[in-house]
């Protein structure tokens, strides 16, 4: 690959990554559009299904090319940033609808994920065509099937979602905490910021950035639940009243 295309692909806030935010977005309110079509149907089945073997594929293919030998770099090849565990947890919550894989796409997508949507970290290092796709399709994948079955299949989150995303997010971390301290690699950010500019510039050095993300964690993703909670308790609120005061 030149120079000049790899520097058009991996330029932050370049066209190439404008026309890919763009993308995700038309995609998602497609996703959202053919979900509501789909609720309550079979095609809510067959459809997640299939996008879930597609996601399952795409993300187990990515995965063992890097483990390939002549690709395999030890900061970048493991599944062990945030972003490569919740493909396989998006693909599960496709496949399956579980509570817990359901939860986490929905957390970790419209958080974490749009943050490496909108603050790119566009390094290539070993195969930049293959890292291009990887990075964007995979990313862009996420959102797709958080607004598929948020808003369109209504899976929504209540507060066991936010707690068991709460308690599996703080266990990953501490276990890839652990890994890059005897490794010495940075995975999911945990032991440093990455190189590139991200929203991470925002909130201190280490390890005052990780408090600062965890307060934030809890208090962002509360406020995400509390809507769909409220919705609930309300509908179950009216349909305890007489269907006289209903009509």
């Amino acid at each position: 690959m030149s120079p000049e295309l790899q520097d058009l692909l991996f330029t932050s806030y370049g066209p190439v990554h404008r026309t890919m935010v763009a993308l995700t977005a038309v995609g998602s309110v497609v996703m959202v559009w053919l979900g509501r079509r789909h609720r309550g149907t079979p095609m809510a089945t067959t459809f997640s299904r299939g996008f879930g073997i597609v996601m399952a594929v795409v993300t187990v293919g990515f995965f063992l090319l890097w483990l390939w030998p002549s690709l395999f770099n030890l900061d970048q090849s493991l599944p062990l940033h945030f972003s490569d565990v919740l493909r396989f947890m998006a693909a599960l919550a496709l496949l399956t609808h579980r509570r817990l894989p359901v939860a986490v796409t929905y957390y970790w997508g419209l958080t974490l994920n749009i943050q490496s949507l909108l603050t790119p970290d566009l390094t290539p290092m070993v195969l930049p065509a293959a890292e291009f796709v990887s990075y964007w399709l995979q990313h862009i994948m996420i959102m797709w099937a958080v607004c598929y079955l948020t808003w369109g299949l209504k899976l929504a989150p209540d507060w066991r979602s936010y707690r068991l995303t709460l308690v599996f997010t703080l266990g990953f971390a501490a276990v890839v905490f652990t890994i890059n301290s005897v490794l010495g690699t940075n995975y999911a950010y945990l032991n440093r910021k990455p190189a590139s500019t991200s929203a991470l510039d925002l909130l201190g050095g280490w390890p005052l950035y990780l408090l600062v993300v965890l307060v934030l964690m809890i208090v962002v993703w509360g406020l995400m639940t509390w809507p769909w909670t409220r919705r609930s308790r309300t509908a179950a609120e009216a349909e305890t009243l007489p269907a006289s005061v209903r009509s």
